[in-house]
C-alpha cells in the first residue's frame, strides 16, 4: 500500500493551494450571513419537518435513524406541509400532463409549422428523460417543494448521469439539495449566480467520485479499513471570470466548479458548467435577503401557539377521561379506581356522594383556540383554496371555470414566481445535458440561424387557471352572439369573430399539441372539399327542376314552338305602293 500517492495543500501547486484557501475563507464568509437563517429553520424544523433537525449548521453530526419527533405534539403544520407540496407539483410539475412547451423567440418562427413540430419533439424527449427512473426527478421534485414550504428555498441540482457502471447510459440525475449544505451567493441583479455545497463522504465513496490518485492521504486508513465514516468535502461553483466562448475547454464553460476536501485541504477537482447547474427558488424575498422565507415562517407564531395549545388541550382530555378525585379530608381511606371494585363509606347514609371528581376546566373552548390557529396554517399552506371545490361540488361549467381563473389569481404571485425561478432554470440545464449528450433530433436551419433562441411556453394547471378568464370570455362571449341569431335570425353578430383564430386560441389555452392540429394545408383542402360537396349537393337537389325543364322543352319543340328563351322570327312586311 506504500505506493499510493498522498496528497495535501502542500502537495499541490500554487494555484491549488490558492483555490482551497479561497473556498475555504468564502465559505466561513456565507456561514456567518447565514446563521441567523439557520437557527430560524431550526425551529421550523422542529414544529412540521422534523427530519431536518439539527442540519442546518456547519459540522452537525446525527446519527442514522435517530429520533427527532419529540418536540412535536401537534402533526397540523407537517400534513399542511405535505400537502403544500402536493398542491404544488399538481399545479406546476404534474405526472400525468405536459407541463410546459419550447416556443423559439422570433415571432415569425413562432409561426413555423417546422420549428413548432420540432420544438414538440425535443419536449416529448426531455420529459422521456426527465422521469427515467434513473433520474428520480419526481422524488427529488417533491423534497425541493417541501424545502420550499417549509425554509422558503429550495435547490435541485440537475447533473449528468453517470452511466460508467451501466453500460455508458446517458440522460439526466436530479439531487434535491438540504437546505443545510447549501450557501447561495447572488449577483447584482438579485439572481442566484454561485453557491458553496458542504457535503460528506465516504472514503470509498470519495474514491469512486474522483479515482484513488486524488485521495487525501489522511483518508487513506479510512479507505484501507473500509470505515464508513464521513468526511467533509466543498463543492464551490462561482461564475468563470476567465470565460472565453471560443475556448473548449475549462474557460469555455461560463462557470467554474472547484471540489476540496476539508481533511487534507487540497483540491480535488476542477472544472465547469456551461449553464448553472442548480435550479433554485425562493418563495418570499425579505429585501436584502438572498434567501427565501416560507408559509411556515410567515405563520410560525401560530405552529408554536397551536403546540402549546395542544399540550393544554391534552392535559384537560387527560383530566377529564380520568379525573382527579375530592374527598372529605376525614372520609374515605383507600379508594379503589378498579373497573367493578367496591368503596364502602362513598356516599352518606342519604346517598349523597362523598365522592367528586375535579371539573377540569371547559375542553370546547381549547378545542376552537386550536380551531383557529389550524386555519391559519391551512391558508398560509394554500390548503384552504383547494377544499372549495370539494365543499361546492353542485357547480355549472361556467362557474367552474371563474372559481379556477380565481384560483389563478390568488396564486400567481407566490407560486407562480417558481415557474421563473425554478422552471425556467431547470429547463435551461436539461436541454443543455441532452443536447451536448447528442439526444436532440437536428435543428431546423431557420432556427439554427436564429442561434436556437427559444422561451419556455408553461402549460401547467397553473398557467391555465391563469389564463382561464380568456377561454371563458371566448366561450361567454360566442354564447351571446349565438342567442341573439336565434332571436333576431340575422346572422350578422357571428361577423364580429375570427372563428379560426378563436378556436386556435382556446386549443392553445388547453393545451392542444400542434401536431394535432390540422396544418394550414390540410385546412384548405377540407375547405375545398366542402365547396366541392356543396356544389354537388346543389347539382342533386336542382335536377329534378333541370328534368322537368328539359321535358317541357322536348315537348315545346315537337309541337314546333320555340324553346324558353327563343324569340320567333319576324316576318318583313310587304312594302308599301302608292295610289294609282
Amino acid at each position: 500500500m506504500s505506493d499510493r500517492p498522498t496528497y495535501g495543500i502542500a502537495d499541490q501547486s500554487d494555484r491549488a493551494q490558492a483555490i482551497v484557501i479561497e473556498t475555504m475563507r468564502h465559505f466561513a464568509e456565507l456561514q456567518l450571513w447565514r446563521n441567523t437563517f439557520a437557527a430560524q429553520w431550526e425551529e421550523v424544523a422542529e414544529l412540521i419537518l422534523p427530519t431536518s433537525r439539527n442540519t442546518f449548521f456547519y459540522q452537525n453530526f446525527n446519527w442514522p435513524g435517530v429520533k427527532k419527533t419529540d418536540r412535536q405534539i401537534d402533526a397540523t403544520g407537517m400534513m399542511a406541509l405535505h400537502r403544500f407540496a402536493a398542491i404544488c407539483d399538481s399545479l406546476l410539475t404534474p405526472r400525468n400532463m405536459t407541463w410546459h412547451g419550447l416556443a423559439a423567440m422570433d415571432d415569425d418562427l413562432k409561426q413555423s409549422r417546422e420549428v413548432k413540430l420540432w420544438f414538440e419533439q425535443v419536449t416529448r424527449i426531455l420529459f422521456k428523460y426527465r422521469y427515467a427512473p434513473m433520474a428520480n426527478f419526481v422524488a427529488q421534485n417533491q423534497g425541493q417543494f417541501q424545502s420550499l414550504g417549509a425554509f422558503g428555498t429550495g435547490a435541485v441540482f440537475i447533473d449528468e448521469f453517470d452511466g460508467r457502471q451501466y453500460g455508458g447510459l446517458k440522460g439526466m440525475r436530479y439531487r434535491s439539495i438540504p437546505l443545510g449544505e447549501f450557501f447561495l451567493t447572488e449577483n447584482h441583479q438579485g439572481l442566484v449566480d454561485g453557491f458553496i455545497r458542504w457535503f460528506k463522504l465516504t472514503a470509498r465513496q470519495a474514491v469512486q467520485k474522483w479515482g484513488l490518485d486524488k485521495l487525501p492521504g489522511s483518508l487513506r486508513a479510512a479507505l484501507d479499513q473500509g470505515s464508513q465514516w464521513p468526511y467533509n468535502f466543498l463543492h464551490r461553483c462561482v461564475p468563470n471570470e476567465e470565460y472565453d466562448p471560443y475556448r473548449l475547454d475549462v474557460k469555455g464553460k461560463r462557470w467554474s466548479s472547484y471540489y476540496v476536501s476539508v481533511e487534507g485541504q487540497c483540491l480535488m477537482d476542477e472544472g465547469g458548467y456551461r449553464t448553472f447547474p442548480v435550479a433554485c427558488s425562493r418563495y418570499d424575498q425579505a429585501p436584502n435577503e438572498p434567501y427565501g422565507r416560507s408559509p411556515a415562517m410567515m405563520v410560525l407564531p401560530a405552529l408554536k401557539t397551536l403546540n402549546a395549545e395542544k399540550r393544554t388541550f391534552l392535559k384537560a382530555g387527560h383530566r377529564a377521561a380520568d379525573p382527579v378525585l375530592l374527598t372529605a379530608d376525614d372520609g374515605i381511606v383507600g379508594f379503589s379506581m378498579r373497573p367493578g371494585a367496591l368503596n364502602p363509606g362513598g356516599v352518606s347514609s342519604d346517598g349523597r356522594p362523598l365522592v367528586i371528581p375535579l371539573q377540569p376546566g371547559n375542553i370546547q373552548i381549547s378545542k376552537e383556540m386550536m380551531a383557529e390557529e389550524k386555519s391559519l396554517i391551512n391558508d398560509a399552506f394554500l390548503v384552504s383554496l383547494f377544499q372549495i371545490l370539494m365543499e361546492t361540488p353542485q357547480m355549472t361549467a361556467t362557474e367552474v371555470i371563474e372559481r379556477t381563473n380565481e384560483k389563478g389569481i390568488l396564486l400567481a404571485p407566490t407560486v407562480g414566481r417558481q415557474q421563473a425561478e425554478y422552471i425556467g432554470p431547470l429547463v435551461d440545464r436539461e436541454l443543455d445535458i441532452l443536447s451536448f449528450q447528442g439526444l436532440l433530433p437536428p435543428m431546423p436551419q431557420a432556427l439554427r440561424r436564429a442561434m436556437g433562441d427559444y422561451e419556455v411556453v408553461h402549460t401547467s394547471p397553473l398557467s391555465r387557471a391563469m389564463r382561464a378568464q380568456e377561454a371563458a370570455g371566448a366561450i361567454r362571449s360566442l354564447e351571446t352572439a349565438k342567442e341573439l341569431v336565434a332571436i333576431t335570425g340575422d346572422p350578422a353578430p357571428l361577423d364580429m369573430f375570427d372563428i379560426d383564430a378563436t378556436l386556435k386560441g382556446i386549443s392553445e389555452i388547453q393545451g392542444m399539441p400542434e401536431s394535432w392540429m390540422a396544418s394550414p394545408g390540410m385546412i384548405q383542402a377540407k375547405k375545398q372539399a366542402r365547396a366541392k360537396a356543396a356544389q354537388a349537393q346543389q347539382a342533386i337537389q336542382a335536377a329534378p327542376a333541370q328534368a322537368a325543364m328539359m321535358k317541357a322543352q322536348a315537348a315545346q319543340a315537337k309541337a314546333g314552338m320555340p324553346p324558353p328563351g327563343e324569340e320567333q322570327p319576324v316576318q318583313a312586311a310587304p312594302p308599301l305602293t302608292g295610289g294609282q
